[in-house]
């Protein structure tokens, strides 16, 4: 090999070394903070709490119970409930605010939109002939003994209700019924559902009451429709003169 060779050789650069991979850094859990975690504890208890209530009432509710449920100790539910009324109407509140949450998500359903009446039917059923309006009933029924108890729980129910009823009744509304007509005929598809609610307590037959409903569904929905027949003939025409 030449001397030129031998210098050119030399030269040549050198391969570049290959990158470092960079390090694979674990993701950044964020720590929750303390209000978060009284927050998840208190739901988790409340979740028992009705857990037990579906099962035997008011009367048959222990707080070792609702810890045992929760997997917590009895210490951290005195430490977020001191005593069993202050459990059981915060209980009462996260079941009237869920069948809030409930109420209005279906009112905003497109099946809601096509046919209100058959809307507010099924939300009426799931909620007076379902579990939860059961044990709110005999929470208020309790509360013979403690008023405080039974007031703070019908604030909640008036609360929370009456903000499902502005949803169903903003939709009749907006569906062109006079919001006079749409409160009547909202208060009376309640109380006949709240009606059932009752009669179940001696006789439970869902196909029964379903059949009744269907009924009054279509009394309402004729009624409804007789309302705007006789709205549009009033309305003048093109020449002025009333239809």
């Amino acid at each position: 090999m030449s001397i030129t060779e031998k210098v050119l050789k030399l030269r040549k650069p050198r391969a570049a070394a290959a990158p470092a991979e960079k390090a694979v850094r674990a993701p950044v859990v964020r720590r929750r903070t303390q209000t978060e975690r009284s927050d998840e504890m208190r739901m988790r208890l409340v979740e028992a709490s009705a857990i037990v209530l579906r099962r035997k009432g008011y009367a048959g509710l222990r707080t070792d119970e609702v810890a045992r449920v929760a997997k917590v100790s009895r210490g951290a539910l005195q430490h977020h409930f001191p005593s069993k009324d202050s459990l059981v109407v915060a209980t009462a509140e996260h079941l009237l605010q869920a069948s809030l949450a409930r109420g209005q998500r279906r009112a905003s359903t497109a099946e809601a939109v096509d046919d209100p009446i058959a809307a507010i039917i099924e939300d009426g059923l799931e909620f007076f002939l379902g579990a939860d309006f059961t044990v709110v009933l005999d929470l208020v029924l309790a509360g013979s003994k403690s008023r405080a108890m039974r007031d703070r729980i019908y604030e909640h129910a008036r609360t929370n209700r009456l903000g499902v009823e502005d949803a169903w009744l903003a939709l009749l509304v907006a569906k062109g019924v006079p919001p006079d007509k749409a409160e009547k005929v909202l208060w009376l598809t309640i109380s006949v559902i709240r009606g059932f609610a009752v009669r179940a307590l001696w006789q439970q037959d869902e196909s029964l009451f379903r059949s009744l409903l269907d009924e009054w569904k279509l009394i309402i929905v004729g009624h409804l429709q007789a309302l705007k027949n006789t709205s549009d003939n009033k309305k003048p025409t093109a020449s002025g003169a009333r239809r």
